[in-house]
């Protein structure tokens, strides 16, 4: 019997080790029971914390076993500490859910995925792959399910390994989940609005390193612009460099069932995106409109500056994706009346089933670590680790230290949202409290680095068995070990090269966002 390759060993030892982890709404409860327990133990405990002015604030956690205490867990489980948590941020999630899966289930992403994909040459056909992954990521469904299957067809239509192309694809969609040309994706409402809880809930200010006020949904938007090319550029050259010369000379099979002509537009995609190109301005002029008439920025009578249109960017660009999306769908036939675009947005919601179970988890546990000060004892207990350890005066190394450690832990830990809901509520006022550099926004990029640059190597990304299977038709031996090891190049030039870039925008000072 042939001993069994190693990287197929590493494959199903990650597996392993993974479906031994609980799902994470399951490390919610147990996070609400340590809480609760510990509390109960330190009940009457103080400390003392800086403030935002460097003042120090005196804390105490409070005995939760209380009637008092029981009482206010109860009282506020369903509205304070779930729904309205964050000012709505789970309302916030489900109205993008909704906008995009209008133009997801109409076709849109589908039709111009193919339209591009015909016009590219062979040279540039990966930098095209990973940049179109990237983009996906409005719409994590249509990148994974849409694009990687694809990408396959494409390099079997033009008579080389479809692997190839669906590794690029694959690398744009999952490592590069957190960059984007377009503002206010979902990654940026999830991770900014909660950002923006985790440092206020700590009296960490919610300002940026030159000390103006962060917008959740754009507070990274500069920095997420830079890193779309960085990251194409990154991964046509792995794709050249690594995956191609391994995999140009690879046996593969093209299933007999299997239709070529699938990446050819039909004759409604054709009109709907003509229909969508015509209605791309028509949208940009209405929220022009807003921007300049009812939202223009004004000075309130304490003499702020508001600006209403930038405060509510998410709701516009939902808008340009419904108007856009639905247009599209009218003129391709996809839709036939408005219970269409209904029903598109209703299915795309069905899909956050999830989160909001994992939220009413999540938030309820976040609420309870905040109310009983354990959350900032935790804050507290790290900070000065950090401190003992002298690296206060390096903010460079506590980057880097917090991208390698939310690197490591996304080998076991899947899910952008539920890792950033452990990981938030402790390293954002932690970081702060160590270096006051350490600003929501920079940390909350350099999560997004991390948690980007290893999803394509680790079998708990929800997709990775998706995609493997996608993958087999082409390969029907191949296992996960296989799959790891194709992409562990992308992984690694994707984390080193985007740390640089991040680095590069702390020590010149550059604004990560607006």
């Amino acid at each position: 019997m042939e001993p069994t390759p190693p990287h197929r060993e590493l494959g199903s030892r990650l597996e392993r080790i993974g479906r031994r982890i609980p799902d994470p709404v399951l490390l919610f409860v147990g996070l609400w029971v340590l809480t609760f327990v510990a509390a109960s133990l330190l009940g009457g405990h103080t400390f003392s914390t800086p403030g935002a002015g460097g003042a120090p604030i005196e804390q105490v956690i409070r005995p939760v076993y209380q009637a008092e205490h029981v009482r206010w867990i109860v009282d506020n489980a369903l509205v304070q500490n779930w729904l309205a948590f964050g000012n709505g941020v789970l309302g916030v999630i489900l109205v993008v859910t909704l906008a995009i899966g209008v133009a997801e289930h109409a076709g849109l992403l589908g039709a111009l995925i193919k339209k591009a994909g015909r016009r590219v040459p062979l040279t540039w056909m990966p930098v095209m792959l990973v940049f179109l992954g990237i983009m996906s990521s409005l719409a994590t469904d249509a990148g994974y399910l849409i694009l990687v299957p694809l990408a396959g067809l494409l390099y079997a239509a033009m008579k080389q390994n479809p692997l190839i192309g669906m590794a690029a694809a694959f690398a744009g969609v999952s490592a590069g989940f957190s960059a984007n040309l377009i503002p206010a994706t979902p990654p940026d409402v999830i991770v900014g609005m909660n950002a923006r809880v985790f440092a206020e809930a700590q009296q960490v200010p919610f300002v940026g390193g030159d000390g103006r006020p962060l917008n959740p949904a754009t507070m990274n938007y500069f920095f997420m612009v830079a890193s779309t090319f960085l990251l194409a550029a990154i991964g046509g050259w792995v794709t050249k460099r690594f995956v191609m010369p391994r995999l140009a000379n690879a046996p593969y099979t093209v299933p007999a069932d299997l239709d070529l002509g699938e990446f050819e537009l039909s004759e409604g995609e054709r009109r709907g995106l003509r229909a969508a190109l015509l209605a791309t301005p028509v949208a940009l002029l209405v929220l022009a409109g807003l921007a300049l008439g009812p939202l223009a920025a004004f000075e309130n009578d304490s003499g702020v500056r508001v600006n209403p249109f930038v405060n509510n960017i998410i709701l516009a660009i939902s808008l340009f994706f419904v108007m856009v999306g639905a247009t599209f769908g009218f003129a391709s036939g996809r839709f036939r009346g408005l219970g269409d675009v209904v029903a598109a947005a209703t299915k795309q919601m069905n899909t956050t089933g999830y989160i909001v179970v994992l939220t009413f988890f999540s938030y309820n546990a976040l609420a309870l670590l905040g109310y009983s000060g354990i959350g900032a004892y935790i804050t507290y207990l790290g900070a000065q680790a950090l401190l003992g350890l002298g690296v206060a005066e390096y903010p460079v190394l506590l980057l880097i230290g917090f991208v390698l450690t939310t690197a490591l832990i996304n080998l076991f830990v899947g899910g952008l949202n539920s890792k950033w809901l452990l990981l938030g509520p402790i390293f954002v006022p932690m970081l702060y409290q160590v270096n006051p550099q350490m600003t929501p926004d920079l940390v909350a990029a350099a999560y997004r680095v991390a948690d980007s640059s290893t999803n394509i190597i680790t079998p708990m990304m929800s997709y990775a068995g998706i995609v493997l299977a996608f993958m087999r038709r082409y390969r029907p031996e191949m296992g996960l070990g296989d799959m790891i090891l194709m992409m562990l190049p992308y992984s690694a030039a994707f984390l080193v090269a985007w740390t640089g870039l991040l680095l590069g925008f702390f020590l010149l000072g550059l604004p990560l966002g607006f």
